[in-house]
C-alpha cells in the first residue's frame, strides 16, 4: 500500500509540475533524447539552468496531463500528436535560436554499437592501423583493401563503411573500436518547436528577415509580372505601368511634332546624331589628362662612359 501511495503521489506531482511549466512557458521544444545518458543529461540541465527547464517523462503520462490542461489552454492540443517515442520538453522564456544552439551544443561522442541505428555516414580514412598481419583476414571480410607496410596492417584507400539510416552491423563496431573511432555523436535533438499555440519545423527557426525579404519582393514581382499581363492596375504594377507608358510617349513624341519637356533632349539627339559620338570622346579627352598624371615618366638611362684617363691597358 505504501509503494502505491508513493507512485500515485509522484504522478500527481508530475502532473503538477507538467501544467504549471505549461502555463509559465508559452514556448517549447520537443526534444528526441535516444541515447542520452543520464550524466549527459545531467550536464545539459546544467548548461541550461537559468535559461530553459527540460522535463522528461513517459508518453502516456505527459499526453494524460495535457488532455487535462486543456480547458485552461486549449493550443497546447497541438503537442499531442508529437509526443511520441522518446520524446521530453524544454521549456524557455528566451530566444528560441539561443536555447536551440545550447542544446546542440551539448552532444557527446559515443562509439558504434552493434544494432544500432547510424545517424550519419562512416568513412574509415586511409591510414596505417598499427595491427599485425593476423588481423588482415578481417579487413578481407568486410572488403577493406589493406597492404603490409613494415610489418603492419596499412589501408589503402578511403572506405564508406556505414551508410545513415542503416544498423551497424557486428564486425563494422568491432573494427570501428579497434581502430579506436568514435564516429556518432549524441545530445537532444529538437523535433518540433512550440510558441504561443503555433508548432512547426525547427528549421523555420533559421530563416532570416534577409530571406524574408527577398521571398516578398519575389511574390511581389509575380504579382506586377501578372497584373499587366492582365492590364489590371495594382500598388505593384502601377511604376511599371506608368515607365513602359513614359516609354509610348517618348516613342511617339521621336516621329511626329508632339513635344514635352522630357521628348526635348530625345529630339535634340534625333535632330544631330554626331552628338552621340561626341559625348564618348569628351568623355575620354577629360579622362587622359588623368591618365597622363597617373603615369610617372620613366627616368632615362645615362649612357656610361668608359673613360681611360689617356692610358692604354698595356701602358
Amino acid at each position: 500500500m505504501v509503494k502505491t501511495a508513493d507512485k500515485s503521489t509522484w504522478k500527481a506531482n508530475y502532473f503538477l509540475k507538467l501544467t504549471q511549466l505549461l502555463d509559465e512557458y508559452p514556448k517549447c521544444f520537443i526534444v528526441g533524447a535516444d541515447n542520452v545518458g543520464s550524466k549527459q543529461m545531467q550536464e545539459i540541465r546544467i548548461a541550461l539552468r537559468g535559461q530553459a527547464v527540460v522535463l522528461m517523462g513517459k508518453n502516456t503520462m505527459m499526453r494524460k496531463a495535457i488532455r487535462g490542461h486543456l480547458e485552461k489552454n486549449a493550443d497546447i492540443e497541438r503537442l499531442l500528436p508529437h509526443i511520441k517515442m522518446n520524446v521530453g520538453f524544454v521549456f524557455t522564456n528566451e530566444e528560441l535560436i539561443h536555447v536551440r544552439d545550447m542544446l546542440l551544443a551539448n552532444k557527446v561522442k559515443a562509439p558504434a554499437k552493434a544494432g544500432a541505428l547510424a545517424p550519419l555516414n562512416v568513412t574509415v580514412p586511409a591510414q596505417n592501423t598499427g595491427m599485425g598481419p593476423e588481423k588482415t583476414s578481417f579487413f578481407q571480410a568486410l572488403s577493406i583493401p589493406t597492404k603490409i607496410t613494415k610489418g603492419t596492417i596499412e589501408i589503402i584507400n578511403d572506405v564508406e563503411l556505414i551508410t545513415a539510416g542503416e544498423r551497424v552491423g557486428m564486425s563494422e563496431a568491432t573494427l570501428l573500436n579497434m581502430l579506436k573511432i568514435s564516429p556518432f555523436t549524441y545530445g537532444l535533438v529538437v523535433q518540433k518547436v512550440y510558441d504561443s499555440g503555433s508548432v512547426f519545423d525547427p528549421e523555420i527557426l533559421d530563416i532570416t528577415d534577409d530571406d524574408l525579404k527577398a521571398k516578398f519582393m519575389a511574390g511581389v514581382a509575380n504579382v506586377a509580372a501578372m497584373c499587366l499581363a492582365m492590364s489590371y492596375p495594382t500598388i505593384a504594377s502601377v511604376p511599371h505601368s506608368v515607365a513602359n507608358g513614359m516609354k509610348n510617349l517618348l516613342a511617339v513624341a521621336a516621329v511626329t511634332d508632339i513635344t514635352f519637356k522630357e521628348a526635348e533632349m530625345v529630339k535634340e539627339f534625333l535632330a544631330d546624331p554626331s552628338k552621340f559620338a561626341s559625348a564618348a570622346p569628351a568623355a575620354a579627352a577629360a579622362a587622359a589628362p588623368a591618365a597622363a598624371a597617373a603615369k610617372a615618366p620613366e627616368p632615362e638611362e645615362e649612357e656610361e662612359e668608359d673613360d681611360d684617363m689617356g692610358f692604354g691597358l698595356f701602358d
